[in-house]
């Protein structure tokens, strides 16, 4: 599991953001319940943040992908 880490600037903002948009379209649900359901499981200041330097080189789909991927490995649900 990797440390929680803070976002640190509006690149990781921005990101954050995108990821949390683009995962609510594909499960056609509200951006706000994706945004509590990442920073309870931990997915947003856990996952996204500390591997922002990689995600943000992939495609929207690898991305929205890989999330689904964690969240189903974590059993997070929406």
């Amino acid at each position: 599991m990797l440390p929680d880490e803070k976002i640190k600037n509006s690149k990781e903002l921005e990101f954050s953001i995108f990821c949390i948009e683009h995962v609510a379209a594909k499960l056609n649900v509200d951006a706000k319940r994706v945004y509590q359901t990442f920073t309870a499981s931990g997915i947003l200041n856990g996952y996204i943040v500390p591997e922002y330097e990689i995600l943000h080189t992939q495609s929207r789909e690898y991305i929205v992908n890989d999330l689904l991927d964690v969240m189903e490995e974590r059993g997070v649900k929406v």
